[in-house]
């Protein structure tokens, strides 16, 4: 003993790295005594060195923004999160990337910014890369059982999402592992989601009172806003209850102590400017971790009920686990973990994303640092609050809407159904609900051009490839992953981001650049010079000849805003002679970005009328394709009754 105890000694200075100690302690275990190996620990570095993998168990929510009792506020009743919370660490800054489901739930199964990946749209279904990995196949490959309870969404080709998951059903259950064997366990909440306030409950019902809300500034003050507040409250009550009842079985398992619990909202919501735009309400999420004592090692701050300022969002999940589980974090995974031996130094600020919205095309890039939010819009000639079939469900929505018509909304309130600004920049810290812009501030200029400045770098870094407008990449690479095409070296894909900033100028002196690139052979770069001649409006009219030439462009997405330009300009029979010709194309994603210009034109044209009622008698009331979904809006904005299927 004497012997292998010297030994012991020499061996735990030459493998001071913890990775080959691991390596050795678990060699010479099959040859020593548990004795000797535990001696190799104590003679370890300053690190605690564990062997054991930890069960993990993720609890989310969809649709919630922190509307919790432990992140302060008083209306919420989520007794059980609180506990969980108290227990663990929460985090004051945790964003999801995108706000809305699938782009965001992309982005934390592949640890790569979905508008890097190519799947920033929303229920689109492009091919995910074949270098990008899901976390899970790291997982299982330490011995991990993986199940999933039960949304995937992940908006990728259906054909690569099987497989994923040892289970993935409502029936979904880690009890169903080998014994001994770690799990990693997904459950997820529809109780807050958007659907849930569609259909009202009778105002006794309701156990948190509308009159007791607390609007914030941009909702007007109507009943159906309380009611709809009110209800949610109630809604996120009774997720609180089902998150408890999932902590209590894992107390039941005997299981606690060996894993750690993570809790998390999928995004912000759920009430009108929430969900699906690039504000806190819509992409800061609740985050609570909780840590048993045997993993505390993995923790820099180790005091139950602690907060952690780090700013944290969805891309850093990914390479947390692997961390977590000692796995090295791969090359292709663009987020930073947050916990374990690779947790990386504090990030700067998160970046954020928004492309279509289900049938409304749009496109904005966010980033938010510790205080600012800083938010570039590429698309400001549509409003904020175009409308959508699925948001319009909402009764609250409705009223608003109603309200703004009927010129009862204060200014705070009428932003929402108006154009937007090319910048937002907003002192969050201080105005957390983002309705004070201060882009326009002198005051705030130089704070304005370093956040511009950090997002583009971002944009560039992450090589994002939202940069390539959905109806032409369709029309270019179909379903392929535009992943890969945007590493090519051959694929000059910072021309095309300066290309898509320049065009948010809105300056005359940048017509020739403009018009130039409405020549130019790549089909992206054509389309970015007629955005940047749609930016500028009346503006553009030197440049009426160009537009004219672009009506026949090759790729018909330049011909449809082409077609926009004109309309402004007055120029309307060639615009709708134009828009005539393309609906009813094949290309799905084409004729969704027609219909949005007809719509956010108020183009009111009979041939225009009866070409859209031909196509609604070849769609299905299930509203799945939005083209479909645009030729019901218009139908129903017209009038018109529609013969569907």
């Amino acid at each position: 003993m004497e012997y292998f105890s010297k030994k012991v000694v020499v061996l735990s200075k030459l493998f001071s790295d913890n990775i080959k100690l691991i390596f050795l302690i678990n060699t010479m275990k099959k040859f020593l005594p548990v004795s000797i190996a535990s001696l190799m620990i104590i003679g370890s570095c300053n690190h605690e060195i564990h062997e054991d993998l930890p069960n993990i168990l993720w609890i989310t929510s969809e649709d919630n923004s922190p509307f919790l009792g432990c992140y302060g506020d008083s209306f919420a009743t989520t007794p059980n999160l609180d506990k969980l919370a108290s227990e663990g660490i929460l985090y004051t800054h945790a964003y999801a990337n995108a706000p809305v489901c699938a782009p965001a739930r992309n982005t934390i199964i592949t640890g790569v910014y979905a508008s890097a990946g190519g799947n920033e749209n929303m229920r689109s279904k492009y091919k995910k890369s074949d270098v990008i990995r899901y976390f899970p196949e790291f997982l299982h490959e330490k011995g991990y059982y993986c199940t999933n309870n039960s949304k995937e969404d992940y908006n990728i080709d259906i054909e690569q999402t099987h497989n994923i998951w040892d289970e993935s059903s409502k029936t979904a259950n880690y009890k169903n592992r080998k014994e001994g064997q770690p799990f990693f366990a997904v459950y997820n909440s529809m109780l807050s989601h958007e659907s849930t306030i569609h259909h009202w409950k009778p105002d006794e019902e309701l156990r948190h009172r509308p009159e007791d809300v607390q609007l914030p500034p941009y909702h007007p003050d109507t009943k159906e806003m309380r009611h709809d507040w009110a209800q949610y409250y109630d809604n996120v009550e009774d997720m609180d209850a089902w998150v408890g009842q999932i902590l209590k079985e894992l107390d039941e398992s005997g299981e606690a102590e060996n894993t750690i619990v993570f809790y998390y909202g999928d995004h912000g919501g759920v009430l009108g400017r929430s969900k699906r735009f690039l504000y806190e309400s819509g992409t800061r999420v609740p985050f609570i971790i909780r840590v048993p004592e045997k993993y505390k090692y993995l923790l820099e701050e180790r005091k139950p009920g602690s907060k952690n300022d780090r700013i944290i969002s969805f891309v850093d999940l990914a390479p947390t686990l692997l961390s977590i589980i000692g796995t090295p974090v791969p090359d292709f995974m663009q987020g930073k973990a947050f916990l374990g031996e690779q947790k990386t130094k504090d990030p700067e600020y998160a970046g954020m994303f928004r492309g279509r919205m289900d049938e409304r095309y749009d496109m904005s890039r966010s980033i938010r640092n510790d205080k600012y939010r800083y938010t570039i819009n590429f698309m400001p000639f549509r409003e904020y609050g175009q409308h959508l079939n699925f948001l319009w469900k909402a009764p609250s929505v409705q009223s608003w809407e109603k309200a703004f018509l009927a010129g009862e909304c204060n200014d705070v309130q009428s932003v929402f159904f108006k154009t937007k600004p090319v910048e937002e920049l907003y002192l969050t810290e201080s105005d957390p609900w983002e309705v004070n812009n201060l882009a326009g501030d002198p005051q705030y200029h130089q704070e304005l051009l370093k956040m511009r400045e950090n997002c583009l770098d971002w944009v560039k870094t992450i090589k994002d490839a939202g940069f390539i407008p959905e109806p032409i990449r369709y029309e270019l690479y179909g379903n392929a992953s535009t992943y890969d095409l945007v590493r090519q070296d051959t694929f000059n894909l910072n021309k095309i981001i300066d290309a898509a900033y320049l065009s948010t100028s809105k300056d005359e002196n940048d017509i020739p650049q403009f018009v130039l690139w409405l020549k130019d052979k790549n089909p992206v770069m054509r389309y970015w010079g007629a955005i940047g001649l749609l930016n500028l409006g009346e503006k553009a009219a030197p440049a009426i000849d160009a537009l004219e030439n672009a009506l026949h462009d090759s790729s018909r997405a330049i011909a449809v805003l082409a077609a926009e330009s004109l309309y402004r300009l007055d120029r309307k029979e060639e615009a709708v002679a134009c828009l005539l010709n393309i609906l009813g194309d094949e290309n799905e994603y084409l004729g969704c970005l027609a219909m949005n210009t007809i719509d956010c034109l108020n183009i009111d044209d009979q041939r225009i009328k009866d070409k859209i009622s031909l196509l609604s008698k070849n769609i299905n009331m299930d509203l799945k394709s939005y083209d479909d979904r645009m030729i019901i809006r218009l139908m129903d904005k017209w009038g018109i009754n529609a013969e569907v299927k």
